[in-house]
């Protein structure tokens, strides 16, 4: 199974990088699911789309919640969008290029 690709605003890349952050919250769905973030897989933190600052590491829990809907953080995300998040709990390998 190919590595698990999630692009990230630099606020949120460089709390990944400095170990402030360890769970990343996407909207529940197709895309992100219990099926295509299975603990174990392998995961690429991306600063944004480019191909020069990236981290490696793997999902170790995952859950479904309501609650990162309600934050500050997910509405200047993804706006007024109601429903459940994706938390994607993940540990870093190592830093540096995936």
């Amino acid at each position: 199974m190919k590595p698990l690709f999630i692009p990230l605003k630099t606020e949120f890349f460089t709390a990944f990088e400095r170990g402030e952050k360890k769970t990343e919250f996407r909207p529940y769905g197709a895309r992100w699911n219990e099926r295509t973030c299975q603990v174990g897989r392998k995961v690429v933190l991306s600063h944004g789309y480019g191909k020069r600052r990236r981290l490696s590491g793997h999902v170790i829990r995952f859950e479904v919640s309501a609650e990162p809907t309600k934050s500050t953080a997910w509405h200047a995300c993804y706006g007024e969008r109601a429903g459940l998040a994706a938390c994607i709990h993940i540990e870093l390998e190592s830093h540096g290029s995936a």
